[in-house]
């Protein structure tokens, strides 16, 4: 069994900045891409960014491009979202994700979730 446990978010003023983070824990965990995804009220589950296990592929969301950045440490158990240039748009609970896969694919292939933290973005 995997478990995600996210922290970092909180509320920001328009054109701030937050980063997010994702400890793994499991004695399995090998091999997975992770990620985030984000949910505002009323809205379907979206991607926001993956990373591969090794770190060398990144995918991000066009909403999110320029302004986000994902990495990962070199124990691979821990990937971060940095949120740069926040927009009221961007408030929504955010959702780390693993998937033993090359690459996250979407929601429905997603093998652990977090728990979510919220960001709230104010104008």
């Amino acid at each position: 069994q995997v478990q995600l446990v996210e922290s970092g978010g909180g509320l920001v003023q328009a054109g701030g900045s937050l980063r997010l983070s994702c400890v793994a824990s499991g004695r399995t965990f090998s091999g997975y891409a992770m990620g985030w995804f984000r949910q505002a009220p009323g809205k379907e589950r979206e991607f926001v960014a993956g990373i591969s296990w090794s770190g060398g592929g990144i995918v991000y969301g066009d909403s999110v491009k320029g302004r986000f950045t994902i990495s990962r440490d070199g124990a691979k158990t821990t990937v971060y979202l940095q949120m740069n240039s926040l927009k009221p748009s961007d408030t929504a609970v955010y959702y780390c994700a693993a998937e033993k896969n090359l690459i996250l694919r979407g929601t429905s292939t997603v093998d652990y979730w977090g728990q979510g933290t919220q960001v709230t973005v104010s104008s």
